[in-house]
């Protein structure tokens, strides 16, 4: 039996009115990337406010690991909303934060003695990241990467690569900010092919020492392990080898935003772990909590102390009830097995998405880690030129046909999948199918030719 019921077209009449009353009362810079309005979700569907069943394929942006409203979860947030929702914690904490933090510091990658504070939001985590690299260091300069996205900001805004719609007009930005090339082999910025290039981007970095900024004035590198809102890019493994042991020489800190690929989505705990990367402290938010707002700085415990007391913290930072969610959501990925079953979600998808690109010239690359995953439309195989429009027609017919799939990637080109980990198999199947269907509708209205195939 199909999850998807459609009993009107999309958006339908009362999503339709809901819109007419967004965009009379909310500022136009707040975006959509769907015409429909959630009324409830349970695992990976989501049901609009006209009754249309969706099989949701974007997951609040990776909030949504272990499912909507995964019963742990909900559970604790019943129980927590029974005692207290905000005392602040600076003024009278409470036990769920510890052990949260325990938690944390248990699970990311390094053998070593950890700490970790809570806080809002991926962005806000970041920067309290760069914060705390920079009392440490005693160093002011932050080297980041192209195609990077961090956050909205001022200062993660600095960090962050794509102009549009994110910085543009928003300038002056940050100072000491310094950007190097991503590992992004498919659009290598030194025309380049892996592996003969001995990961030259990574070495690259010896040669920003030398012409951009000293080694002795930066204090850290802010990094994803998967780009995320750039585009789904994973590198090979030996660019993290490099750029960890190049960091290390220097003594400069490895900042790992996993904002979006932590909690079991790329097939580990953290992508880090798939890297052999060990982050002297590493950023994690949306899934840590099922989708309610909270983030976390979690590293070595001589760094996370090097500002004084009361150099960090805020009213909301580690709210009892996003505490009590985040605990939940944890132990509902472990005993669920939810990384392996990321693990599974992504060959899966990766077998289809191969088998697509062999008959849709469109698909460019096919690309990720566990079931983080994404492929790149291309106008031609050949040029690669990006299909923006052609991307967005994808996401249209999607939409249109019951699955919630958004985009990515600096040239808006790049179509992600952030699944609940707790989607069935017949449900992964099905959306699979609307995709493929999307993909073949719009390669045969294109008419795309590629110089040497009919």
């Amino acid at each position: 039996m199909n999850t998807i019921l459609l009993r009107t077209p999309i958006p339908g009449p009362k999503s339709q009115e809901l819109m007419r009353r967004r965009n009379a009362a909310i500022a136009r810079g707040v975006s959509h990337a769907t015409q429909i309005f959630a009324a409830r979700a349970e695992g990976a569907v989501v049901e609009d406010v006209d009754g249309n069943h969706f099989l949701d394929f974007a997951g609040g942006i990776g909030c949504q690991n272990a499912g909507h409203r995964a019963p742990r979860v909900v559970a604790a947030i019943r129980e927590q909303v029974d005692a207290f929702l905000h005392t602040c914690f600076a003024v009278a904490p409470y036990a769920k934060y510890v052990e949260l933090a325990e938690k944390l510091n248990s699970l990311t990658p390094g053998n070593f003695a950890k700490k970790t504070i809570l806080v809002n939001s991926g962005a806000e985590a970041i920067e309290n990241a760069v914060k705390i690299a920079r009392c440490f260091t005693h160093r002011p300069a932050i080297i980041c990467f192209e195609d990077a996205f961090h956050g909205r900001t001022m200062l993660t805004m600095s960090l962050t690569s794509k102009t549009h719609p994110y910085k543009a007009g928003f300038e002056p930005f940050a100072s000491d900010i310094y950007r190097i090339p991503y590992a992004y082999c498919y659009r290598c910025s030194y025309s380049l092919q892996y592996p003969s290039c001995n990961v030259f981007c990574a070495h690259h970095l010896e040669d920003t020492f030398k012409r951009v900024v000293a080694a002795e004035a930066v204090a850290a590198v802010v990094v994803e392990p998967v780009l995320g809102e750039g585009g789904f890019v994973a590198p090979p493994r030996e660019f993290f080898t490099v750029l960890q042991e190049i960091c290390r020489r220097h003594q400069i800190l490895v900042i790992a935003d996993e904002v979006q690929t932590g909690f079991g989505r790329t097939g580990a705990m953290f992508a880090s772990e798939r890297y052999g990367l060990v982050p002297d402290l590493l950023v994690s938010a949306k899934s840590l909590a099922a989708g309610l707002p909270l983030a976390a700085v979690t590293g070595r415990a001589e760094i996370m102390d090097a500002p004084g007391v009361g150099g960090l913290g805020g009213t909301y930072g580690g709210n009892p009830v996003s505490c009590a969610a985040g605990l939940a959501a944890i132990e509902t990925i472990e005993r669920e097995n939810l990384v392996a079953r990321a693990e599974k979600l992504g060959t899966q998808f990766d077998a289809r998405a191969r088998s697509w690109q062999k008959h849709f010239p469109l698909i460019g690359d096919v690309r990720g880690l566990g079931a983080m995953r994404a492929i790149e439309l291309v106008r031609s195989p050949d040029t690669r030129e990006p299909a923006k429009e052609e991307t967005e027609q994808v996401l249209k017919f999607c939409h249109e046909h019951g699955l919630i799939l958004i985009s990515s990637g600096t040239y808006g080109n790049v179509l992600r999948v952030l699944v609940p980990l707790s989607v069935t198999d017949e449900q992964f199947e099905e959306g699979l199918n609307v995709f493929e269907a999307a993909l073949a509708t719009v390669s045969e209205s294109r008419a795309v030719t590629v110089p040497g195939r009919a």
